[in-house]
């Protein structure tokens, strides 16, 4: 009853999802495989977790109560950038990064624009039917939500999340990151040629279905 529980065990019992490898969970919160293997062992010893054919939570109340402390401590040491990354997988919820997170993801964190670590917005697409979820979820760790991105002084701190609602998230896993597919991001990267050419030659250059010759261009993007 009183085993501790670290950081590490907290935060693979929040990402898991039924049926979950080690190796998927490490990905998701940006973790060594290793350790969490490590965790993964203790939970299951412990009795949190079993594994058939994959990982399971044994009793989903554990995983709200580590929720609702986690939320409780954002309070007191807010999420910074990179948590703000892992969070979204603790919803329990389907979602995929999109527009300048989707070109980031792609680029594997290669291409950055238009983003300060003052000034930090999260392009996220979900499920229309669960917009409403995804809003009251970020509220708990006190993390603004819009549809457009929101004016660094219209909001307090430096993250925001904003929100493109779709009838279904049709996702790519890229380390461990939910992220539209890598045409569409192409896309969105042409359509806003002039922020990102050189986000385009990386990408040309990363994947053989790329193709730099047919880039074109139309208007900046607005963020």
């Amino acid at each position: 009853m009183f085993e501790l529980c670290g950081d590490k065990e907290l935060k693979t019992l929040l990402a898991l999802d039924p049926g979950d490898s080690i190796a998927g969970v490490a990905r998701k919160i940006d973790e060594n495989r290793e350790t969490i293997r490590r965790a993964v062992n203790g939970l299951e010893t412990t009795g949190y977790l079993e594994y058939d054919g994959g990982l399971y939570i044994v009793d989903d109340a554990v995983r709200e109560a580590g929720l609702v402390f986690l939320t409780a401590a954002s309070t007191v040491s807010p999420p910074t950038i990179s948590e703000a990354y892992v969070i979204p997988h603790f919803a329990g919820m389907d979602f995929a990064y999109t527009a300048l997170d989707a070109v980031y993801v792609w680029t594997r964190g290669g291409y950055q624009v238009a983003r300060t670590e003052t000034d930090y917005p999260l392009f996220i697409a979900v499920r229309s039917e669960d917009l409403e979820a995804w809003k009251r979820f970020f509220e708990r760790f006190e993390i603004p939500t819009a549809r457009d991105r929101q004016p660094a002084d219209a909001i307090a701190g430096s993250l925001q999340i904003v929100l493109d609602p779709r009838e279904q998230i049709d996702a790519e896993m890229v380390d461990g990151r939910p992220v539209i597919s890598c045409s569409e991001t192409v896309a969105f990267a042409r359509d806003h040629y002039a922020t990102f050419e050189s986000a385009l030659e990386m990408l040309a250059r990363m994947y053989d279905d790329v193709d730099a010759k047919s880039i074109s261009h139309t208007e900046p993007v607005t963020t």
